[in-house]
């Protein structure tokens, strides 16, 4: 087992860890981000009773969560498990990090977050021409603004690198055989737990799927109780995934581009939004982007993602600044902006919004 810590370039915390047992990865990561995992529970624990979910319930549900991935790929729960000895808490603290979506959709007092996704298709899936990017900004509470990291995860079938939460296994990464993962919340009614958490469902896609096919294939097979949106894309080919409780719905390229924000696109999902967190930000936002697409055209290299999300006053808040008047649990920010190139396995990771991009540095990762 190996596992490496490393701050550069900049503050942000990069870790590493390689190793064939998941037990040993976990134990690994919370090693290295064991101060970090004691803070974002101490957040998180904080958002859970703001929306008005008790400690008993939180455990419960993060109990409930370890059984069910426990019976889709134990393996994961092992990897869980050894967070929490790494990180020196109880194995039901890291699940309730990984579960956090789904059990803040018990919540109706602390709304979603808000993401932007934008993916380029350039020529056909068949075309040896053919290329794909993408973009996202990940918006959550500034309140964790210091408690997430960059990563890479050797020992699995495939490499993965990426950013992700203290504690939380994945979020938005690519992997070594080039499959690349957008993650957006999305809301249904009948969002709870007891399937694959949306957080370890994208985990076990990057490490286990080799192309986008694979991981349709994958996340079909997994149970799910609750909502979200994948962009996955290969160096071929690209899709959105609409996954809730209803079922999963993918989305083809509109000329040669996916754009995500916080709703469902397809209708039989849509049909039991929980619109009332969600819109009308989310519709606001999407048409917002398209209409610039239409404007500019679609971009034709990953450097050209950045400007179509970078927003200002008056416009609607695809580059997400917190206000500081308002409570807590409803202090949005954009916390990191990644762009993913399958061509290349690359991830570049910029801390802060796509407007810091000429300010700041981006933190190339190569899985």
């Amino acid at each position: 087992m190996t596992v490496a810590a490393d701050p550069r370039p900049g503050p942000r915390l990069h870790v590493t860890v390689a190793d064939t047992d998941p037990r040993n990865r976990g134990i690994a990561r919370g090693q290295a981000l064991r101060a970090g995992i004691h803070g974002a529970i101490e957040i998180y624990d904080r958002l859970f009773a703001l929306g008005g979910i008790g400690a008993t319930r939180v455990r419960d549900d993060a109990e409930r969560a370890l059984d069910a991935i426990d019976a889709f790929r134990p393996g994961v729960r092992a990897e869980i498990e050894g967070v929490a000895h790494g990180a020196h808490v109880p194995p039901w603290r890291v699940a309730a990090l990984n579960a956090r979506t789904e059990i803040l959709a018990r919540s109706t007092t602390v709304p979603p977050g808000e993401c932007t996704t934008l993916v380029r298709r350039l020529g056909s899936a068949d075309s040896p021409a053919a290329r794909t990017f993408g973009i996202q900004t990940w918006d959550w509470h500034v309140e964790l603004a210091d408690h997430w990291h960059t990563f890479a995860s050797r020992g699995g079938r495939h490499h993965v690198v990426g950013l992700t939460e203290h504690g939380i296994l994945a979020k938005i990464g690519i992997n070594s055989a080039g499959l690349a993962l957008h993650f957006n919340i999305l809301g249904h009614v009948r969002d709870g737990v007891g399937g694959i958490p949306m957080h370890v469902l994208a985990a076990i896609v990057l490490e286990e799927a080799a192309d986008v096919a694979e991981a349709r294939e994958i996340v079909r097979s997994a149970p799910i109780a609750s909502s979200g949106s994948f962009a996955l894309f290969d160096p071929d080919r690209a899709v959105l995934l609409d996954l809730s409780p209803a079922g999963v719905f993918p989305i083809e390229p509109d000329d040669g581009v996916l754009l995500r924000t916080n709703h469902f696109l397809t209708p039989i999902p849509a049909a039991n939004e929980k619109t009332w967190l969600y819109q009308p930000d989310s519709i606001e936002r999407h048409d917002f982007v398209r209409a610039r697409l239409t404007r500019r055209g679609a971009p034709n290299t990953p450097d050209e993602l950045v400007g179509h999300l970078i927003t200002g006053a008056g416009e609607p808040p695809v580059t997400c600044v917190p206000d500081p008047d308002m409570p807590l649990g409803q202090r949005w920010a954009t916390l990191a902006t990644v762009v993913l190139e399958p061509a290349g396995r690359t991830a570049r990771v910029l801390d802060g919004t796509p407007a810091d991009a000429a300010s700041r540095t981006w933190r190339t990762l190569t899985a």
